[in-house]
């Protein structure tokens, strides 16, 4: 499950690394062997149930709804907030598109579609019905047919039928982003089978999350898109179902998105309490320090803080002091994921697992957390930091079963407690751990010659770029550098504008980039584009790294086959495991817990789900405003 969707010439840019590398034939092409895949049918089983039809209000991937088929609202809303007002928002960046389908551009999400069904924000994952009223399927799941509302309409007064769920999923696997080719790809067929009944037929029932994938597929008006290109940029205001539509904006600089007075959806239960603002105004800055300095000056209402520094030390504001500009701490109990420094292993440099290590020795955490973090950070030792998904101690049970099947694939301690990023004593100068490093260098094949790190057989040397495009990642990258630079690599730091940043993240035209993956509590499809072989070769997936590896593929596909939560965790286990000793990224930090800004003027409801902080159920307070106003913030 997902939360969400997103080549220049290397002599130009002084990288003596040679064309964009492509992996191996064997790794590109590789299966696991017949033998192997014996062995993880017996140690990895799916679910062996019936095909009793059953039609359903609401669908978890493991277990039961939490709410029942009259349920009102979910407990984490204001049934009874008032409507009104307005939000003020901001974001880094530009845009130049609305549409956020495909890979071209940069979009702004113009808020304005709809899916079949919503999750809720206080269970794993439970999908409840939005444009879908109700949802039948057997009990093995291999298809799943949609029932549409009859009251469910465009912004123009059109119904939304079957004929736009199947449109939907169509261009979306035709012309959208190659994610959706992957999340999608075990989607054997489309079927309308009325008006307002649309069936999707799979290729496996053993893939118990496709239905839920199926609930979160965003719903296109076929009869607004018919004539457009999907595949390109436009600046159009799309045609939408939801309860905001795009008013009044200027590329590159602001978007409004206006309350629906008749939206269809407004009564609905899981709309219930939601979407509260007359009108939502979203602001584009060059970088965070200048969203800062407007939420300060009352400009910007709500910000969402993501640097320690700046937490520290930044809002030390009057404000503040009186309680009219809110600084609150919201504990988190979800997955962190994976933020790291990521090497690209297309390049030849990096396709070492020792050298992958080696650069990592480098990286100081203690230090930069003391010093650059005022430790607030905890060190991620996990793809799935912060939950029970995350590998531990020794492999047992169903994970070492499964890992025992795939150990062609993997380091030969792949049964033994995960590889953890090394510690230091936070002086900045790790001479230990650059000692190991050394030695694991020069069994790779490096050696130290003129104080510089040169290819033993050529004497080319190890030079590499990170690429940034936020200047506040640059005081964390310059001391990493300096001690990689102790090794005697030639490390360049490039900052560069959003555009040029995603169009060379695309094509995979970088060395090395700080990036991450999210992650939920219910991770299944979405590995492929993260981890996958068949994502590796194609440009605009997320598997940055360039992993290419049938092992890794093979635990993709069993987690996704998981028959319930037990073995989810298992399995999911048994990937992160996998994907640590790799060596594939230096891990970076975690903080479980958001930290934001906001002034106050808002109303909220009592309960904040674990999931964290969700304006959509926040509301606009005149009586607060008017005191604010009295007070000098607007």
């Amino acid at each position: 499950m997902i939360r969400s969707v997103q080549t220049l010439c290397l002599a130009a840019l002084g990288l003596a690394l040679g064309a964009a590398a492509t992996l191996p034939a064997r790794a590109e092409l590789a299966v696991i062997t017949a033998a192997e895949k014996a062995c993880l049918q017996a140690a990895a089983p799916v679910a062996e149930v019936g095909q009793a039809v059953q039609r359903h209000h609401a669908l978890a991937m493991h277990g039961t709804p939490k709410y029942g088929p009259d349920f009102r609202q979910f407990d984490y809303v204001n049934p009874d907030a008032p409507k009104g007002g307005t939000l003020r928002l901001a974001t880094e960046g530009s845009f130049d598109s609305f549409n956020p389908f495909n890979s071209k551009g940069d979009p702004a999400n113009p808020g304005v579609y709809e899916t079949l069904m919503k999750s809720s924000d206080d269970e794993a994952f439970t999908e409840y019905g939005l444009i879908a009223e109700s949802v039948e399927m057997p009990a093995d799941r291999s298809w799943v047919t949609f029932h549409l509302r009859p009251e469910a309409r465009w912004h123009d007064g059109a119904p939304i039928t079957a004929e736009d769920v199947a449109f939907s999923f169509e261009i979306l696997k035709k012309d959208g982003a190659p994610f959706y080719r992957y999340y999608y790809g075990s989607v054997a067929s489309v079927e309308i089978l009325g008006s307002r009944t649309v069936k999707f037929q799979f290729g496996t029932n053993s893939n118990q999350e496709l239905p839920l994938i199926l609930g979160q597929l965003p719903i296109l008006p076929k009869h607004w898109w018919e004539g457009r290109d999907f595949a390109a940029t436009h600046l159009d205001p799309p045609l939408g179902s939801g309860p905001y539509r795009v008013g009044a904006f200027e590329p590159g600089r602001f978007l409004e998105q206006i309350r629906v007075d008749d939206y269809w959806g407004r009564d609905l239960a899981v709309r219930r309490g939601t979407g509260n603002f007359d009108r939502i105004r979203i602001d584009y800055y060059r970088d965070r320090i200048a969203i800062r300095e407007a939420v300060k000056g009352g400009g910007v209402d709500y910000f969402l803080e993501n640097q320690a520094k700046a937490w520290a030390v930044d809002w030390e504001t009057p404000a503040v002091r009186d309680g009219e500009l809110i600084k609150a701490l919201i504990p988190q109990k979800t997955p962190q994921g994976m933020q790291a420094f990521v090497m690209n292993a297309r390049r030849a440099r990096f396709q070492d697992a020792r050298v992958r290590q080696a650069i990592g020795l480098a990286f100081d955490f203690e230090w930069t957390n003391r010093n650059l973090f005022y430790e607030q950070y905890t060190r991620s030792y996990s793809y799935f930091s912060n939950s029970e998904l995350a590998a531990v101690g020794s492999a047992d049970g169903e994970e070492r079963a499964i890992l025992s099947c795939l150990k062609a694939y993997f380091p030969d301690d792949i049964l033994a407690p995960p590889a953890k990023p090394a510690v230091t004593d936070g002086s900045g100068w790790p001479r230990d751990n650059l000692r190991e490093a050394f030695a694991l260098l020069e069994a790779a094949g490096w050696v130290v010659r003129d104080l510089k790190l040169v290819e033993a057989d050529t004497g080319r040397p190890f030079r590499f770029e990170i690429l940034l495009v936020s200047p506040a990642f640059e005081r964390i990258v310059l001391p990493f550098k300096r001690n990689l630079e102790r090794l005697g690599m030639e490390v360049s730091v490039r900052l560069v504008d959003q555009s040029q940043y995603i169009n060379r993240i695309r094509q995979y035209d970088f060395d090395v980039i700080i990036t991450g993956w999210g992650q939920s509590e219910s991770p299944g499809n979405e590995q492929r584009d993260y981890w996958g072989s068949a994502a590796a070769g194609r440009p605009g997936t997320r598997n940055y790294i360039g992993i290419s590896n049938p092992g890794i593929d093979a635990l993709i596909e069993v987690l996704i086959e998981a028959p319930d939560r037990a073995s989810l965790i298992a399995r999911t286990r048994a990937l992160d495991r996998a994907l640590l000793a790799g060596r594939w990224v230096v891990p970076n930090w975690h903080l479980a817990a958001e930290r934001i800004v906001y002034w106050d003027k808002f109303g909220m409801p009592e309960l904040t789900p674990y999931k964290g902080v969700s304006v959509d159920t926040w509301w606009f307070d005149p009586a607060k405003a008017e005191r604010l106003s009295r007070g000098g913030a607007s």
